[in-house]
């Protein structure tokens, strides 16, 4: 099954969302970076809630067919980066999140509202 990148970047964070994510952020990366076309960024409050995020949007997207191209810091759990290839989901553990400031780095970078509704 092939879906666009903003389909796919909803499908994570309605997974992220599932698992009670803190903070999650949809930064549209398209005109600012080549890297990805959606960066996705959430916390959670223990490394078990950070592993079960990560896991909640692996299996969501599995299930549609779509596998990672890697992940990184499964394992520590401090902060985990799922690359979809057009888009990055990066779970962070909150106090690490603060530390490395990804939306303060992409500022500029519009954000997806989600209708939570």
């Amino acid at each position: 099954m092939v879906i666009n990148s903003k389909a796919k970047s909803l499908v994570c964070a309605n997974a992220i969302l599932d698992k009670k994510a803190l903070d999650l952020v949809i930064l549209e990366m398209r005109e600012l970076s080549s890297i990805a076309d959606y960066f996705i960024i959430c916390s959670g409050k223990s490394d078990r809630q950070v592993q079960g995020i990560a896991y909640s949007v692996e299996e969501s997207l599995k299930k549609k067919g779509i596998y990672p191209l890697g992940i990184e810091g499964f394992s520590e759990a401090k902060w985990i980066l799922l690359d979809y290839n057009d888009v990055i989901v990066n779970v962070f553990y909150e106090p690490i999140r603060e530390f490395y400031d990804l939306e303060g780095l992409w500022s500029d970078a519009p954000r997806v509202e989600m209708d939570t509704g």
